[in-house]
């Protein structure tokens, strides 16, 4: 009996490897589907997704579930992560601003490289929730750049609140650039902390055009708080180059550039 169990374990423990070796080749999983090719039932399939996302290594949806993205980590560690791809990202969503612009900039790593790329002549008002990204912009002697007060949220460097949203009530923005923690054509563009969510989704409800740099360790998954549906985007830069991806986002019309 117990080598019986001993197999058990290890066929369980293959089984579920090949689930995440499946997940992370293509982002999703569907119950059913991985019951037909596993050839197991797909109550098995159901137990093993609960018990990879207790463990942290999946995240359960309804009919099967999604990888984890990146971890919730502080600012200051994300400034030291994928930064040559975040440049590169950067480098292309600076194509589409002009003089003359309002811009409304949140917080994140990749949006500070984005300023950093904003070319010394621009002549532009920058509206932002976070000091980081005023300071990237102290240089840029013909950009104004106005700050959104509020309660600092230092894990990702904001400020955020009542002040914050009462602020924006005032504003009206040509193109804002949108931090993204996570993204999936389903469900959303989402983030960890409620009050960012809230903010995020008012400065969305504001801008003309909103535009989202994604590394493609952000795509296909989410977080607690939905901020808005992907559709709200109207660029995505991404690194990602899977043509089903890119087909999913353009029938939402988002324009994604990712060469």
């Amino acid at each position: 009996m117990k080598q019986n169990e001993g197999e058990s374990a290890v066929l369980k423990q293959e089984r579920q490897k090949k689930i995440l070796d499946i997940l992370n080749e293509e982002q999703k999983v569907i119950a059913r589907d991985l019951s037909r090719r596993l050839s197991v039932s797909e109550d098995t399939i159901r137990r093993d997704l609960k018990e990879l996302d207790k463990n942290g290594l999946v995240r359960r949806v309804h009919s099967g579930a999604l990888r984890i993205g990146p971890p919730v980590e502080d600012f200051f560690t994300r400034k030291e992560v994928m930064n040559e791809v975040k440049m590169e990202l950067a480098k292309k969503a600076v194509e589409f601003v002009e003089d003359d612009m309002v811009l409304l900039i949140d917080g994140g790593t990749t949006n500070l490289h984005f300023v950093n790329q904003l070319p010394l002549s621009l002549k532009a008002t920058v509206i932002t929730n976070s000091p980081p990204i005023a300071m990237g912009l102290s240089n840029h002697q013909d950009v104004e750049v106005i700050m959104i007060g509020g309660a600092l949220f230092k894990e990702s460097m904001v400020n955020l609140g009542v002040e914050t949203a009462e602020a924006l009530n005032n504003i009206r923005a040509d193109l804002y650039v949108m931090g993204i923690h996570k993204i999936d054509p389903q469900i959303g563009i989402s983030v960890p902390s409620l009050g960012e969510a809230a903010i995020k989704r008012k400065m969305a409800s504001i801008s003309n055009e909103v535009l989202g740099m994604v590394t493609s360790d952000k795509l296909n998954t989410f977080s607690s708080h939905i901020v808005t549906p992907s559709s709200s985007l109207t660029y995505l830069i991404t690194d990602a180059v899977q043509q089903d991806l890119v087909s999913l986002y353009n029938s939402q019309h988002i324009m994604v550039v990712n060469e």
